[in-house]
C-alpha cells in the first residue's frame, strides 16, 4: 500500500511425483479448500505456466488421456473435454489424465508403485490465471477437500487413496510451524501425535455432502462481545490449509477489525503488532470445542499510525488481518475461514471415514531452533526479522 510493504501472502507446499517408471516431480499446495490436484500441462505456453514445472504425458508409462467421464481419448482427437476449476483467488482451465501419483520419489530401475501411490485423474492446466498462480513458487494444487466436492470422485486423491490402499487410519494431520527453521508437515494415514502438546478434539463435519471441511459455528465472541451474526445458529466454519488468513463474512468484518484494533501507548517508531497484547478471538463449534485466538494469531505486523492534522498528534494502532468473504451460493453470507492464523496455533486432524476434524495446540519450536531428524526444506521471499514501520495514514 503506498509502495510500502503491510502484510505477506504465504503458502506451504511439498513435493509429489507423477508418473512411472520415470517421475515427474512437482511443488504443490495441501488444500483442503479444495478437490482436484492440477499442475501445469507441457501444451500451456503462457507466461504462467512457463514459469512452473509443466507435466509431459509422453514421458510417463502410466498416463491414460480421457474425457469427463474417464473414458479413453483416442491418440488422433482434434477436441478434449475441458473443465474450469476456481478458487478462492484465481482458476485454471485444463483437460484430464488418468495418472499415478507417489508421495515419494523412485528411480526408474525400482519404480514399483508402493502404499504411497495411489492412481487418480488429474487436470492438466492449459490456461492459469496470472494471481496468484504466476506470484507464488509452487506449481500445482492437491485438493483434500471431502470426495462429494470433487467433479467425480476419482479426482479425489486422499479418497482414492483411502478406497484403494488399505490405510489403518483414514485420515490426515497437517501442522504448519511458526519458524522457518523447522518445515511445516502433513501426515496421511493417521496424525503426528508428536506435534501435540494437547489432546485432539474432534467437532463433527456439517453438511460433509457439500464437501468441505465444514464446521457448525454456534458462537463467535471478540473481547466477551458475542457478534449477533450467528445468534440464529447458521453460522459456519470452514478450516482451510490454502488460505493464508482468518476469513469473515464481510458484513461483519468492519465491525471485527473495530473491536480488534488497539491502541499503543507512547508512539514508538517501529513495533511487531503480533507481539502487542489484544482482546480473545473465541469461535465456538459443537461438541464442546472452542479456537481461541490472541493478538499473535490475528494481527498484522504492521501498524498504523494516524496523523491527525487538526490537533498536530499522532496515534498509533495495531489492527487484525482478516479476508473479507462475499455472500457465495455454496458458503452462503455467514460463512468464516480458518486459515493459517487458526492452524499455526492448532494442530488440526481430518478424519475422513467419521467426517471430523480434530484440534490440539500444537507444540511449536523456537527460533533458530533445528530438532535432529527433520527433513531438508526450503524457505522462499521470507520477511526481514527487523520489527516493520507502521503505516502512515493522515486525517
Amino acid at each position: 500500500r503506498n509502495e510500502k510493504i503491510v502484510s505477506y501472502k504465504t503458502a506451504y507446499f511439498g513435493k509429489i511425483n507423477l508418473g512411472l517408471p520415470r517421475q515427474q516431480t512437482f511443488t504443490v499446495v495441501f488444500d483442503t479448500g479444495s478437490a482436484h490436484l492440477f499442475v501445469p500441462s507441457g501444451n500451456c505456453h503462457t507466461e504462467t505456466c512457463l514459469r512452473h514445472r509443466r507435466y509431459f504425458s509422453n514421458q510417463s508409462g502410466t498416463a491414460l488421456a480421457i474425457d469427463h467421464h474417464g473414458n479413453e481419448v483416442k491418440k488422433n482427437a482434434t477436441r478434449r473435454d475441458q473443465v474450469n476449476i476456481a478458487f478462492g483467488t484465481g482458476e485454471v482451465t485444463g483437460e484430464f489424465v488418468r495418472e499415478t501419483l507417489c508421495l515419494n520419489s523412485r528411480q526408474p530401475e525400482t519404480a514399483a508403485p508402493g502404499q504411497d501411490c495411489v492412481e487418480l485423474r488429474v487436470i492438466l492446466a492449459s490456461q492459469m490465471t496470472k494471481e496468484p498462480f504466476n506470484t507464488f513458487e509452487f506449481d500445482g494444487v492437491l485438493g483434500l477437500g471431502l470426495a462429494s466436492l470433487a467433479v467425480d470422485p476419482e479426482f479425489s486423491f486422499f479418497g482414492q487413496m483411502s478406497k484403494l490402499n488399505n490405510l489403518k487410519e483414514q485420515s490426515f494431520g497437517y501442522f504448519l510451524s511458526k519458524v522457518d527453521s523447522v518445515p511445516s508437515e502433513i501426515s496421511f494415514g493417521g496424525h503426528d501425535a508428536r506435534r501435540l502438546a494437547t489432546p485432539l478434539q474432534w467437532a463433527p463435519v456439517h453438511r460433509p455432502e457439500m464437501g468441505y471441511w465444514q464446521l457448525k459455528l454456534l458462537s463467535v465472541s471478540i473481547g466477551g462481545e458475542r457478534l449477533p451474526l450467528c445468534d440464529e445458529g447458521d453460522c459456519v466454519a470452514i478450516a482451510d490449509t490454502g488460505t493464508s488468513l482468518l476469513g469473515a463474512p464481510r458484513t461483519v468484518a468492519q465491525r471485527m477489525h473495530w473491536l480488534l484494533a488497539r491502541k499503543v501507548p507512547h508512539n514508538p517508531d517501529e513495533i511487531d503488532c503480533r507481539t502487542f497484547p489484544g482482546p480473545e478471538m473465541i469461535f465456538e463449534l459443537e461438541a464442546g470445542v472452542n479456537i481461541t485466538l490472541g493478538a499473535p494469531e490475528y494481527s498484522r505486523a504492521t501498524g498504523m499510525r494516524v496523523l491527525n492534522n487538526k490537533t498536530n498528534s499522532s496515534q498509533l494502532i495495531c489492527r487484525a488481518s482478516l479476508l473479507p468473504v462475499d455472500d457465495g451460493e455454496v458458503l452462503g453470507p455467514k460463512a468464516f475461514i480458518l486459515g493459517e492464523p487458526a492452524l499455526r496455533k492448532y494442530y488440526t486432524a481430518y478424519d475422513w471415514k467419521r467426517q471430523r476434524i480434530g484440534f490440539g495446540i500444537s507444540i511449536q519450536p523456537e527460533e533458530g531452533e533445528v530438532p535432529e531428524g527433520e527433513p531438508r526444506h526450503t524457505v522462499y521471499g521470507a520477511p526481514p526479522n527487523e520489527p516493520p514501520t507502521p503505516t502512515v495514514v493522515q486525517v
